[in-house]
C-alpha cells in the first residue's frame, strides 16, 4: 500500500475553493530544479530531466522534514 506523500499544504493559499493551488512540495522542488539547472556540476554529471526532477523531489521531501523538526 502506497502511503500518501505529505505535500505541505498549499504554497500561496487563496480563498478561491475551487483552486487549491500548488503545494508547498511542487514550490519546494521547483525552487530546487531552478537551482540545479543553473550548476555546472549537474551539467558535467549529464543528468537527464527525469533524474533533476527525481531529485528535485528529494529535496523537496527533505524541506519539508526540516520544517517538522522545529
Amino acid at each position: 500500500m502506497n502511503t500518501p506523500t505529505d505535500d505541505g499544504g498549499q504554497a500561496f493559499p487563496c480563498p478561491v475553493e475551487f483552486d487549491p493551488g500548488m503545494s508547498l512540495r511542487d514550490w519546494f522542488a521547483g525552487q530546487a530544479l531552478i537551482g540545479m539547472l543553473s550548476s555546472t556540476f549537474l551539467k558535467v554529471n549529464n543528468m537527464n530531466p527525469d533524474q533533476r526532477a527525481h531529485h528535485a523531489y528529494q529535496y523537496a521531501d527533505s524541506m519539508l522534514a526540516a520544517r517538522k523538526q522545529k
